[in-house]
This record gives structure tokens, C-alpha cells and sequence, in this order.
């Protein structure tokens, strides 16, 4: 019960990251709306000349390092804890809580705690240089030509994989947060894990924040829609 209470937060991180893709093919996610916003933030890339696309494309990319900076001081405190594995051990018992802990439990422990930031690094690096790559396709566009759908598509992706590897670390975190009830009990650790998928959930399909995005997609998508129809004829004047 130790061992599965250690590995669960890890284990549901895991199989978020891979069920969500399953899910959001029959339920568009907040994240799936955004990816259509993100289009649209291309399309109107490639109609102006303005540093504006270059400023918001370097908030996004400062966001990410911060994180992926934090994320190796995060590993290299696990490795110290490592380290001073007697001295935790007898914080853990001046705490009071109602369990005992031993050196392999708690080993396993910060291996998983290891293994969430490690993962949330490499998620945040691979995010960081989707959205560089994102930042030289935007420069790149020829404005002296007609931008292909495909090209509007391929650099949308790019940005969308950003994302989800952003969205993958940011995931990370949350659990990390759930593996710290693990200290007070087991069954702690596994409810504060449901706890957290419950949160996920409710953020990607139910929350205010999906309804007012989508709102504002379909919004933008019928303006859209009607900017590209045909005029109407004009009517002929008729003879008197």
C-alpha cells in the first residue's frame, strides 16, 4: 500500500498526459479552443508588420524558462534531501504525524518526486524550443505574398506542441504538490491525486474559463464566416 501510494501520483500523470488526447478527439478542451485561437493569431501574423507577435511570443518563451529553471533547482533539492536522509527522517518524527517512516519508504518517495520534476523539465525545455522554433516561422513569413493554409497549419502545430509539452510540465507540478500528503498518510497521497485529476478535469471541460473561450471562438468564427461570404448582388434599377 506504501509502494502504490508512492507511485500513484506518477502513475496518474502518466496516464492523464495520455488519456486527455483520447478524450479531447470526443470532448473539445480548453486546450483544444486555445490551439483555434492560436490559428487565428497566425492568420493576422501574416497580414501585419508589427513587433507585436515578437513581444507575445517572448512572454510565452520567458514563462517556460522561468519554469524550467525551477525545475532544476526542484531536482537538485530532491538530490540533496538524498543526502540528509537522517536528519529528514528525524524532522518527519518531531512533526508528530501518526505514521513511521523508513529510509526505503521515503527513498521511493523522492524518487517519484524526482522522476515528476526531471519529466516536468524536460517538457518545459521541449516546450521552450517548440516556441523558438514558433518565433523564426513567424519571422520568416513573406508578407509580400499570399500565406498558403498549410503553412498557416504548420506553424499553428508548432505552437500547439509548445503548448501541450507546457501544459505536460505544468501537470507535473500539480501532482509533485500531491506527492507532499504522502508524508501524512497513504491514504492521503491517493486521495489528494483524485483530487487533483478532478481538478484537471474540471479546468479542461468545465470550468468558466473554457466556456468564456469558447464563446469567444464562436464568436470570432461566425465573424469570420461572414467576412468571407460573397456580397449580395446589387439590385438592377428598373425602368419606370
Amino acid at each position: 500500500m506504501t509502494l502504490f501510494a508512492s507511485l500513484f501520483p506518477l502513475l496518474c500523470w502518466f496516464a492523464y498526459n495520455w488519456g486527455i488526447g483520447l478524450i479531447e478527439k470526443r470532448v473539445p478542451s480548453l486546450s483544444v479552443i486555445m490551439s483555434m485561437q492560436r490559428r487565428r493569431w497566425v492568420v493576422n501574423a501574416s497580414r501585419r508588420e508589427s513587433p507585436l507577435d515578437a513581444i507575445l511570443s517572448g512572454n510565452l518563451m520567458g514563462s517556460v524558462s522561468f519554469l524550467a529553471s525551477t525545475s532544476v533547482l526542484l531536482v537538485l533539492a530532491v538530490f540533496t534531501a538524498f543526502g540528509q536522509m537522517e536528519g529528514l527522517l528525524a524532522a518527519l518524527d518531531g512533526i508528530g504525524l501518526p505514521r513511521s517512516y523508513s529510509v526505503h519508504d521515503v527513498q521511493v518517495q523522492f524518487l517519484v518526486m524526482l522522476a515528476l520534476f526531471v519529466g516536468a523539465f524536460f517538457a518545459f525545455t521541449l516546450a521552450l524550443r517548440q516556441f523558438n522554433h514558433f518565433c523564426i516561422m513567424i519571422g520568416a513569413m513573406d508578407h509580400r505574398a499570399q500565406i498558403t493554409d498549410a503553412e498557416i497549419d504548420a506553424i499553428t502545430r508548432l505552437n500547439a506542441m509548445g503548448a501541450q509539452n507546457f501544459n505536460n510540465g505544468i501537470r507535473a507540478y500539480y501532482f509533485a504538490v500531491a506527492t507532499i500528503a504522502w508524508f501524512a498518510a497513504d491514504w492521503a497521497a491517493i486521495a489528494t491525486t483524485l483530487v487533483t485529476v478532478g481538478f484537471l478535469v474540471h479546468r479542461e471541460f468545465f470550468s468558466t474559463a473554457r466556456s468564456v473561450a469558447a464563446a469567444a471562438t464562436l464568436i470570432a468564427a461566425r465573424r469570420d464566416a461572414e467576412m468571407r461570404a460573397p456580397a449580395p448582388p446589387a439590385e438592377l434599377p428598373t425602368e419606370e
